[in-house]
């Protein structure tokens, strides 16, 4: 029998089966057999390799639903061949703030959201239906909401809103976390003015702490809040009336925190400066342990801390498990655990008995702590890690760990990149001054991102833009001597 004859003999489910276990060249080759077999690739082919390849992304997500099967394969393809070569677009998202700020971004599948100070800036994702595989949905500015009757805004985070994704909860710096809802811009009275949102008293949310929210993360209907202090606060938003499930202190100064409802276990994990600075506990819809069931523990013997806390890269050699976290510490390393693995250290008295990392990431020319951290990426295996000095974002593709490299941001604002999020093609970041993205897709041009007009600071900014007239000059550099 030949390849030829096999859309003739073989029935279609059987092809069908057959397809499940080809990449992308064998589909390729199989489609180029006949006519059936190739109409019968574009129906079924491609929609089953991406079922088994997921590119997670919030900016793309409404775009795929409008592109073909084939479209997204090969706009993955390039994708992550761009990664592979470290080849992209590097734009800043607007002039540098007047002051030095410490912002988080917060994203969606309509908007992402930089709040920094007392404004949230707000840059919707465009309209993708006039599009191709040859463009992805830009990301431009819109407004700002400004908030004068609280501190400063120091953490925020989607909440769940039906589909409108207008709400977010808001950490503040006097302790306040409040949910809000972004009301849309109305043209007429916005003027290119920050809109002033007064944010009504919510006591039916509960959380209510006496320091500086240090950190919120949400997982389906389960708020977590983190104070500078170690106080640790988790709602059930799913409620009629939500109600503080628990209020847990880790007595601790702390950093991080995270939180995962998908596991088969649900737990939190918090980062705080302590003799052990990540600790994991379980977490019920009624209720937060009091009593860590797993102490994650750092490669050096001496306490450090942990500043930011993730979940790992979805297409990993160890699969896709939620029960693995990445984590970004005070001395300069990103350290991965799985807590499936039985690799404890039994030198170290306590119970449970610490996990050790089952890998651990570092830039060797930089030994700066690890503000941020982030997953996904080319192939859906990278990692991203935001220093503390200079703007360097640090990457390794966890299936070749001893490649990573190093870039700065737009601009090499000499500061900390204090939030990420990465995708499949692209990651958003920012710094004390400006938010700024790293494109790996296709199709960017200059009305993919907010086009920025000379700054009247000009002289405070070292941006250049590259000679395609679209990405502007990073500076970048690779961990291996070679």
């Amino acid at each position: 029998m030949t390849v030829e004859t096999v859309g003739l003999i073989l029935p279609s489910d059987v092809l069908i089966i057959i397809m499940e276990n080809l990449g992308i060249q064998d589909l390729i080759n199989f489609s180029c057999t006949c006519k059936f077999v190739n109409l019968l690739v574009h129906e079924f082919g491609w929609s089953i390799y991406l079922k088994h390849h997921v590119r997670p992304s919030f900016t793309l997500r409404l775009a795929r639903k409008r592109w073909s099967p084939f479209e997204q394969v090969r706009y993955n393809v390039t994708s992550d061949r761009c990664w592979t070569r470290a080849k992209f677009n590097a734009r800043p998202l607007s002039h540098p703030w007047r002051s030095k700020l410490q912002p988080q971004i917060a994203i969606s599948t309509s908007m992402m959201l930089v709040a920094a100070g007392h404004t949230i800036y707000v840059y919707p994702i465009t309209d993708s239906s006039s599009l191709t595989h040859d463009g992805a949905p830009g990301v431009l500015y819109e407004g700002s909401y400004s908030f004068t009757d609280r501190g400063e805004i120091t953490s925020i985070t989607f909440i769940p809103d039906g589909h409108l994704e207008r709400t977010v909860a808001v950490g503040f710096a006097d302790g306040h976390i409040q949910p809000v809802f972004l009301p849309p811009f109305q043209q007429e009275q916005y003027n290119n003015k920050p809109f002033s949102l007064t944010i009504e008293p919510s006591p039916s949310l509960g959380l209510r702490i006496t320091d500086l929210v240090e950190s919120l993360s949400c997982s389906d209907n389960m708020l977590l809040s983190l104070s500078a202090f170690g106080i640790a606060g988790i709602c059930n938003l799913s409620s009629d009336s939500p109600l503080v499930s628990a209020f847990m202190n880790l007595d601790c100064r702390s950093w991080s925190s995270f939180i995962c409802m998908k596991s088969s276990t649900p737990f939190t994990a918090f980062g705080t400066t302590s003799p052990n600075p990540l600790v994991v506990h379980a977490v019920t819809p009624s209720s937060l342990s009091p009593t860590p069931f797993a102490v994650l523990h750092p490669t050096r013997e001496r306490s450090t801390a942990v500043y930011d806390i993730t979940d790992a890269p979805p297409s990993a050699p160890w699969g896709s498990s939620k029960q693995v976290i990445v984590s970004g510490w005070y001395d300069g390393v990103v350290q991965v655990h799985d807590m499936r693995s039985n690799r404890r250290d039994s030198g170290v008295s306590g119970s449970p008995a610490p996990l050790r990392p089952m890998l651990t990431l570092r830039d060797p020319w930089s030994d700066e702590p690890i503000y941020s951290v982030s997953c996904g990426g080319g192939s859906s295996s990278f990692v991203a890690a935001g220093t503390a000095r200079h703007s360097v974002v640090a990457f390794w593709d966890v299936r070749r760990p001893t490649q990573g490299w190093s870039v700065h941001a737009p601009g090499n604002d000499s500061s900390p990149v204090y939030s990420l999020i990465l995708e499949s093609s692209r990651l958003f970041g920012v710094t004390q001054s400006r938010p700024f993205v790293f494109d790996f897709g296709l199709g960017v041009t200059n009305e993919t991102y907010p086009s920025l007009p000379p700054s009247t600071r000009s002289q405070y900014d070292s941006l250049k833009l590259k000679n395609n007239g679209v990405g502007y000059c990073v500076t970048q550099y690779n961990h291996s001597r070679t």
